[in-house]
């Protein structure tokens, strides 16, 4: 899912920081009681959240994971070592006051910044790992205006403040989340050989994404007929569906199927994946 094509450093150090102006203007908003409420991630609430995001843009800033006993039988959410160092980070930031932790995240995101704007397009080509695998720095970015659109739009839902659902960053966000379309249909919704999908996306954003199975299922621009199955729903819904934010069974009613509605609604229930 990630490409190793080079991909030019701006717009996309412009779309990070207009990400992250969204998400320090949601930080000011909110009350210290919104900061302790549940934020449908296992485990996690809102302040959680917070230092997960924070935790990962520290970590890029060079700060070593913080130490923490972590006993991961107790924490079925957590399935590898990256989940175990995002589980140290939210522990270590637990004991922050909200001013503080708004403090430390205008601090480490204005170093974020400083950083980015000194690099080079071939620092930006340069090889990185990814969540996704082996890439380069510019896609490792293009990842974490996902991860962290993702996480903005996890604690609005939380706190009953909806906003930011479109614009440059949502779109770059579903652009990340279309190369992993063909995983989903073709493996874990096991489309079957020949099957074409068709997910139209209503807005904020709105894009009419084309899925085609022949030996492997993969995004293509344009499909040469009718679509097998066509699924339609608002942009929201889908990244909350995509990210395991809410259980699709709750969602059928709201997702207009036409075409085959057996293999329509085997692609909602399997629509989750993680980077």
């Amino acid at each position: 899912m990630t490409s190793t094509v080079s991909i030019p450093k701006q717009p996309l150090t412009d779309t990070l920081d207009q990400l992250w102006s969204s998400f320090a203007e949601l930080l000011a908003e909110l009350s210290p009681a919104e900061w302790a409420i549940p934020s449908g991630l296992p485990g996690w609430t809102v302040h959680d959240v917070v230092a997960h995001v924070l935790g990962t843009e520290s970590m890029l800033s060079g700060e070593q994971t913080p130490e923490a006993d972590i006993d991961v039988a107790e924490l079925p959410h957590v399935h590898n070592d990256m989940g175990v160092a995002n589980e140290r980070w939210v522990r270590a930031l637990r004991e922050l006051s909200p001013e503080q932790m708004r403090g430390r995240f205008n601090e480490v995101i204005a170093a974020r910044r400083a950083a980015l704007a000194a690099m080079s397009q071939e620092d930006f080509d340069a090889p990185s790992w990814t969540p996704a695998g082996p890439g380069t720095y510019a896609s490792l970015m293009r990842i974490r205006v996902f991860d962290s659109w993702m996480h903005e739009q996890d604690i609005r839902f939380a706190v009953g403040r909806p906003g930011h659902e479109g614009g440059d960053c949502a779109e770059l966000a579903f652009d990340q989340i279309e190369r992993g379309l063909g995983f989903v249909i073709g493996k874990k919704a096991a489309a079957p050989q020949g099957a074409t999908v068709t997910l139209s996306l209503t807005g904020p954003v709105r894009r009419d994404v084309h899925v085609r199975v022949d030996e492997r299922a993969a995004v293509v621009d344009t499909l040469p007929g009718p679509a097998t199955s066509v699924l339609t729903l608002p942009s929201p819904l889908a990244a909350r569906l995509v990210g395991g934010r809410t259980e699709p069974a709750d969602h059928l009613a709201e997702i207009e199927l036409a075409g085959d509605r057996e293999l329509g609604e085997r692609i909602i229930r399997n629509l989750a994946f993680t980077m």
